[in-house]
Parts: C-alpha cells; structure tokens; sequence
C-alpha cells in the first residue's frame, strides 16, 4: 500500500495510491484505522505533495555502506553510526532543494532508503523491529560537505540546512528491503547506482539498535545510509547547482524528485 500527503483544495489530506488515482483517507493512517473517504482523485488534481509524515526525529547513519566507507576514507563501523538532522529540515516530492546562501558551493546528493515508525518502540529485539516499521520512503540526505568536513568538521549543521531532507512520494508499506535497487540521478545522469543488499546493518537491526538508545516515537523517521558514488567523492567533485534536478529512485517504492534553487531565487 503506498500512502501519500498532499493539498488538495486548499486542505492537507492522505490518500493511497491505487493504479492512476488517489483514495482520499478520513484521518492520519497512523493514529487510527485507514478508512477511504470515497473520494477518488487524479494525481493532476494534487495541488501540492507534503511529507508523508510528520516526524518528532529524523535519525540518520552514517557510513552503512562498505563501498561508501571507502571512498569516504573511512573504517567501517562496528556498530550503527547514527546523528541526527533537523526537524525543519524535510520537505517534500517536487518542491526545491535550496542552496543556502551561507554554504551554497558544495551541497551533496545522497540516495537512501528511509524507514518510518509506526509505533512507540524501545529495547525491542531485532525479530521484533518488523512489527514497528510503518513502512518506507525514498529519501535524500542532503549535505553541505564544506561544513561538514572543512569548517564544523561534524555533521550537524551541514545536514540540517532547511529542505536537505527531501522525503517521499509516498509511504510503501509493503515492501522486503533486503535487495531493492538504490540510484540517484543529476540531470538525468546516474550517479550512484546500488542496491540495499550492500548494507552493512540492515533495517531490522537498525530499528532494534536504535530503539536500546532512545525510544522511538510514531513518525519518526530514520535513513538508513546511501552507498557509494556521492558527489564529494567523484574527480571531479560533483556538487548540486542552481537548475539541477535530483532524481532518487528506489525499487518497490518509486521516485523522489526536486529541482535545486539558490536560496537568492526561492521566492
């Protein structure tokens, strides 16, 4: 089932996707029982898609992907690698990426596999962890690497400029995670091109992993690594610019897609 948010008529809905259309739902699929409403729209008729979900955390790792580690220069984990992003960093499918105008010269794609609580969790074991996975988007961990590895030389404020965490188009809440095609496309060109398979911790022990350090909460949202072929990487360095359209496609889920603007141009 994929699950969406969106403006329609001036009002943020959900909906499920069926086929070309959209089932309007009565509430959030997440406090209550998904009921459709029966009203059915075209996907024309979305005035704006919104996040899927409204999280209370968006958590993050770094480094789940052997090949990625290594052209970061880095060793691989033995354990989870986890930070956070800003809350006010997420947006939506189809609305901008934007360089802000502190940082705006190395602004970095990354392709990853988002999981979405769907309800309270703590301490739980990792066979447990399915039974708490609402289910999964696409998503783009959006990094100004200037400030993360030449100026703070950590990694929060680098991840949670406004809109660097694109999320979407929709929730898939049934989805086997253990081998989906991952790519990233700049402009039509692929630049990272994986599957989920290459993870070093898969989703059920991050779910379990992170329930032992903090409780987690319904919507939160966690993304799980990108692999490798990230833009700081390439020779040359390939970083977002002004006009360009990121693509993140993953298999079962769809496609994620936003423009990339100057902050000098949002409005």
């Amino acid at each position: 089932m994929k699950i969406l948010k969106f403006l329609y008529k001036g009002k943020e809905n959900y909906g499920v996707v069926e086929g070309d259309k959209v089932c309007i739902l009565e509430s959030s699929p997440f406090y209550s029982e998904i009921k459709k409403t029966g009203e059915v729209i075209t996907f024309q008729e979305i005035e704006k898609f919104l996040p899927p979900c409204n999280p209370p955390n968006i958590i993050a790792l770094g480094l789940n992907y052997k090949n990625h580690a290594k052209e970061s220069k880095m060793s691989l984990p033995e354990e989870p690698v986890i930070f956070l992003k800003g809350t006010n960093s997420i947006t939506s499918h189809l609305s901008p990426i934007i360089l802000p105008s502190v940082a705006p010269d190395e602004v970095d794609y990354e392709a990853e596999l988002v999981i979405v609580i769907g309800k309270k969790c703590k301490n739980i074991r990792e066979e447990e962890a399915e039974e708490y996975i609402f289910g999964y988007m696409c998503g783009n961990d959006v990094t100004a690497r200037d400030c993360q590895l030449k100026k703070d030389k950590q990694w929060v404020r680098a991840k949670s400029f406004d809109t660097f965490c694109p999320v979407g188009p929709w929730i898939e809440t049934e989805l086997d995670t253990s081998d989906l095609k991952i790519i990233s496309k700049v402009n039509g060109e692929v630049m990272q091109n994986s599957s989920t398979k290459y993870m070093i911790f898969n989703v059920f022990q991050i779910v379990s992993y992170l329930s032992k350090q903090m409780t987690l909460l319904p919507e939160t949202i966690i993304l799980t690594g990108t692999p490798e072929g990230v833009g700081f990487a390439k020779n040359p360095p390939v970083f977002l610019k002004e006009g360009d359209t990121v693509e993140i496609y993953i298999e079962g889920i769809g496609t994620l897609k936003n423009p990339v603007l100057s902050e000098e141009n949002r409005f």
